[in-house]
């Protein structure tokens, strides 16, 4: 007889056993994308349903296409949304990011809706495709819910001055700096500042052994946030596709022979 295959690990329990993970941030719908991250060999995707289309059926086509090359899907939901937070999550998403997250309260919050009593408040079904429309057993679907990763996105002077607190919260699994925001927020100041804030972050972080997730740009920039120890490196696509895309249409030379092959 042929013995079963093991249970894929959560990236909760790939967290805690030390791995660095690296992922693709897609705020375009596509599901090839998501197909293509798979067979690339990345461990997961986060699909970006904050500032990208918020459309359950869209993302169920991408979780199904996940799941068929093994590969798990963070959603990043909106703020305080909790209804489509659940929907993210019976559909199977592995976990949420929550944006804006500006202290513990917040934090809280976002702990609460992404899991079941007595963690959280999730509203319980078994009938989800998360839980294999009704085919589990209601301690294995809780079980399995335990493992939802929860993100916190930090991305306001406040939120920053209130990290100690945000990342000593139960049930905050990661912590995601939003560079964009967290500028904006400080009226656009030199890049220093930006980048000592999210330092100053990062460090607190680490100290407490709550993983750092991190959105970068390249592989180059990926290899150095691993260096420095963030653990979830978060390559957005919609940056590597641009720089391909403006590298393919940049000026060529004149009268250059053209191979057509």
């Amino acid at each position: 007889m042929t013995a079963p295959a093991p249970a894929r690990r959560s990236l909760k329990q790939r967290l805690a056993a030390g791995e660095r993970l690296r992922g693709a941030l897609l705020r375009l719908p596509s599901e090839t994308l998501v197909e293509m991250a798979g067979v690339a060999g990345l461990d997961y995707v986060a699909i970006d349903c904050e500032h990208g289309p918020a459309d359950t059926a869209l993302l169920q086509q991408h979780l199904t296409a996940a799941a068929a090359h093994g590969l798990d899907v963070l959603v990043r939901v909106g703020s305080d949304e909790p209804a489509f937070a659940l929907r993210c999550l019976d559909l199977g998403a592995a976990g949420l990011i929550h944006p804006h997250v500006d202290g513990p309260q917040d934090a809280r919050r976002a702990v609460s809706v992404s899991h079941y009593p007595p963690w959280g408040e999730r509203g319980f079904a078994t009938y989800s495709r998360a839980g294999r429309f009704g085919t589990v057993t209601a301690a294995d679907h809780v079980a399995a819910s335990r493992e939802t990763l929860v993100v916190a996105m930090i991305e306001t002077r406040r939120a920053c001055d209130a990290a100690d607190s945000i990342i000593a919260t139960e049930g905050v699994d990661a912590v995601l700096v939003g560079p964009a925001d967290l500028a904006a927020d400080c009226g656009f100041p030199e890049p220093a500042t930006v980048d000592g804030l999210i330092a100053r972050v990062h460090d607190a972080a680490r100290a407490e052994k709550c993983a750092v997730m991190t959105i970068v740009p390249g592989l180059e920039a990926g290899v150095a946030a691993e260096s420095r120890g963030d653990q979830l490196i978060l390559f957005n696509m919609t940056h590597v596709l641009m720089d391909t895309f403006r590298s393919l249409a940049a000026p060529r030379a004149t009268g250059a022979a053209q191979d057509f092959t």
